[in-house]
């Protein structure tokens, strides 16, 4: 993990937002902070989960993009590797030490696959996911020349509507291609529903999945007809881990965001009616911010907008606050509703991020606060990698 000697030398305003030992109060802001208390919390309680329902869990690091975040969730939640987006990605992973890596989508270029196919040899395992047969030829070539293998999910469309087959029957072509192709290794499923994993509703994601793990259960059953039982079923997202996990066919969870829990899955509701930010999960992201201006009595102007966070899926929500409201941002100003005129310029407010995964991608820093005193600083490992 990042130690302090890493960061020594470093100029807190130019190269970094804070130094260790600092209180929250002397932070620049807009920047990234996190709980760490309520971060290990919400991760030793996803890694009890997952091993009480004896599932292994690949955390996703499209979420943090942090190496650092992804050792504390398998140190302390039993994470058993990690899940990425982009070969780019996946290769901050792989030299930051991380043993186990999916790339949970195609990687068809030619150039991405010479760098998929050279990973191995950082020590990890490396499993790619494959939707279209011709992928096969390609991957197999990398392998080869590279003297490697690369492992593979036949990725099944359940739903999201995005990469995947859709037929058992071409689930089964792909496999047996795999298992036939020199330097590559037919190693399970890819069947992950990201379309229903905002919706509000208990019961209306649950419908969804019902017809998920139906599909699932199909191809698996046609792969096990010929000898091609798959080792890994992966799939299951924080508004989903416990349908899979007691589906009879997952083995595999890939959840991410309910280790920083943002505004909009915040809102999402358990199968009591609850949100699942009040009381399942705990907010331990932060983007903290400074009160920039009161010229208008009744606004607030505050340094974090829109180059400080991603609003694809709403507003921010400032944290333990009723009384101000953030309700419209700028380029570099975030405007708060303040009625009663309560802020003052400097003050310091938390935002929960409406996206957490497009917001940690636009900082270079996660400030680690514990106490109200800065404890750690941890880079932002593979910010920009869309590659």
């Amino acid at each position: 993990m990042t130690k302090q000697e890493d960061i020594a030398g470093l100029e807190v305003g130019y190269d970094i937002p804070a130094a260790i030992g600092m209180s929250i109060d002397e932070i620049q802001t807009p920047c990234l902070i996190l709980d760490l208390d309520a971060l290990e919390r919400n991760v030793k309680k996803m890694g009890d989960y997952a091993k009480a329902h004896g599932m292994r869990h690949r955390s996703h690091g499209k979420m943090h993009k942090s190496v650092d975040v992804q050792l504390l969730q398998q140190k302390l939640g039993g994470a058993v590797g990690v899940c990425c987006q982009k070969v780019s990605e996946a290769e901050v992973f792989a030299r930051g030490g991380i043993k186990d890596i999916l790339v949970s989508n195609q990687v068809r270029d030619p150039a991405k696959i010479d760098r998929l196919a050279r990973l191995p040899k950082y020590g990890a395992r490396v499993i790619v996911c494959v939707d279209d047969v011709a992928n096969v030829a390609d991957l197999s070539a990398a392998a080869q020349k590279h003297g490697t293998t690369l492992e593979c999910f036949v990725e099944i469309d359940c739903g999201a509507g995005r990469c995947g087959v859709t037929t058992s029957e071409a689930v089964v072509e792909i496999a047996k291609a795999i298992d036939a192709a020199p330097g590559l290794k037919f190693t399970g499923i890819q069947a992950y529903q990201g379309a229903m994993q905002h919706m509000d509703s208990y019961e209306d994601r649950k419908a969804k999945l019902d017809a998920a793990i139906a599909q699932v259960k199909d191809a698996v059953a046609a792969l096990e007809k010929e000898g091609l039982r798959p080792e890994l079923v992966s799939g299951g997202g924080t508004g989903s881990y416990y349908f899979e996990s007691n589906s009879g066919v997952y083995n595999e969870l890939q959840c991410g965001s309910y280790a920083f829990m943002d505004a909009d899955y915040g809102r999402i509701h358990d199968k009591d009616g609850n949100r699942i930010d009040h009381g399942e999960w705990e907010n331990s992201l932060f983007i903290l911010t400074s009160v920039m201006s009161h010229a208008k009595a009744d606004k607030a102007i505050c340094d974090a907008g829109l180059k400080a966070q991603s609003v694809d899926s709403g507003l921010p929500f400032i944290y333990g606050r009723d009384d101000v409201k953030y309700i419209k941002c700028s380029d570099e100003h975030g405007v708060i509703e303040d009625k009663g005129g309560v802020l003052k310029v400097n003050e310091k407010l938390k935002l929960v991020p409406g996206h957490c995964d497009p917001t940690c991608n636009v900082h270079d820093w996660y400030v680690g606060v514990r106490g109200g005193k800065v404890e750690t600083l941890w880079p932002v490992s593979a910010r920009g990698k869309a590659y």
